[in-house]
């Protein structure tokens, strides 16, 4: 039986007849080429504090828009023993050096005014009386610092308030009352307490596989298609391309931008995963054919297709054609057709198994 099975499919294989074809329409046709990414704030900032403590209070939840010097944090100072002790030391220090070094400067006033040492011995105790003064009062101002959590002085104000460094919306709040904080210094990062960003100003952030990066060019206009709204479509232009790729799971991608244009329908939110068309060439009123009729011979560098032949036992002729952009699934016949052709649209091969 499965010989004679066999058998009938190479016998119907052989009619010409039974062998579907496709024919030559006019229509449109996209080239396009992919990228996946999602929608994101154009300009996003992080807020951290430069004071070490415990977060005391929080001003603002998640979705809150805030304006340049509101505030969003008040941290309450923790210093451990040790840093308690050692301020404390430090002042007692910087006020027996004051006071011993004022005494000297008082005295030498008096020698000086009655010229019995000289001008440069007088100018040096000066300068050590304001060395020491300026030491002491650093020392208040970190002692100060350390247990209040602020200090006001003429130059420079530090306080335990921290408040927004630009307008936006507060995207993310990482931290809660009674949290501690590690302080942004030179040699570390700080703890991240909040993120802002102005969500008025969205972009599209994305990656386009290397196959289709040399087709794209800035300013070629986006479509964009946004999982959260299925029945809407954004559209934009190609704004930014990496000049350097890099590896995505295992994958060599170019990062890309899109700019969204102005007035869209729908509202956005950052974060929506999108995916993006960007057009590369679009035709209308062209003859396409689908793609998988057409056989391509790279190393001729030539396309053919077959055509029935002219009488109903004839076999199927090849014809060679010349294409244009395709979008996968169609692809453009720029000759060797005319509108109306029939060409054979073979069923996929059987293979024995």
């Amino acid at each position: 039986p499965g010989a004679r099975a066999y058998g009938l499919y190479a016998w119907k294989g052989k009619n010409k007849k039974e062998l579907p074809t496709v024919a030559v329409e006019l229509g449109s046709i996209t080239e396009k080429a992919q990228a996946m990414g999602e929608i994101q704030p154009r300009l996003k900032f992080q807020v951290k504090s430069k004071i070490p403590g415990i977060v005391k209070s929080c001003f603002v939840e998640v979705g809150d828009t805030v304006k340049a010097g509101d505030p969003l944090f008040e941290i309450g100072p923790d210093p451990t023993p040790t840093e308690r002790t050692e301020v404390d030391r430090t002042l007692e220090r910087a006020q027996a050096s004051f006071a011993r070094v004022k005494a000297k400067y008082d005295r030498y006033q008096e020698l000086q005014a009655a010229g019995v040492v000289s001008r440069q011995d007088y100018e040096d105790a000066k300068e050590d009386y304001d060395l020491a003064r300026v030491a002491l009062e650093q020392a208040k101002e970190q002692r100060e610092l350390a247990l209040k959590g602020k200090v006001e002085t003429a130059d420079v104000k530090v306080e335990s308030i921290i408040r927004a460094p630009a307008s936006g919306t507060v995207l993310t709040r990482a931290v809660n009352p009674g949290e501690p904080v590690v302080p942004l210094t030179s040699y570390q990062p700080g703890t991240e307490m909040a993120s802002i960003a102005d969500v008025s100003d969205l972009l599209f952030r994305g990656t386009v596989d290397e196959i289709d990066v040399g087709k794209l060019e800035v300013g070629q206009p986006v479509r964009i298609k946004v999982g959260a709204i299925p029945t809407g479509q954004v559209t934009g232009k190609l704004a930014r391309i990496a000049p350097q790729s890099r590896d995505l799971d295992g994958a060599t991608v170019f990062d890309v931008e899109i700019s969204l244009d102005p007035g869209q329908k729908f509202t956005l939110r950052a974060g929506y995963s999108c995916n993006a068309s960007v057009i590369i060439q679009e035709k209308k009123d062209v003859l396409l054919l689908p793609e998988r009729v057409v056989k391509y011979d790279k190393d001729a560098d030539k396309a053919t297709v077959e055509v029935p032949g002219p009488g109903s036992k004839a076999e199927p002729e090849k014809v060679e054609i010349r294409t244009g952009i395709s979008d996968g699934v169609q692809v453009e016949v720029l000759s060797g057709l005319r509108k109306g052709d029939r060409v054979i649209d073979r069923p996929p091969e059987v293979k024995k198994s």
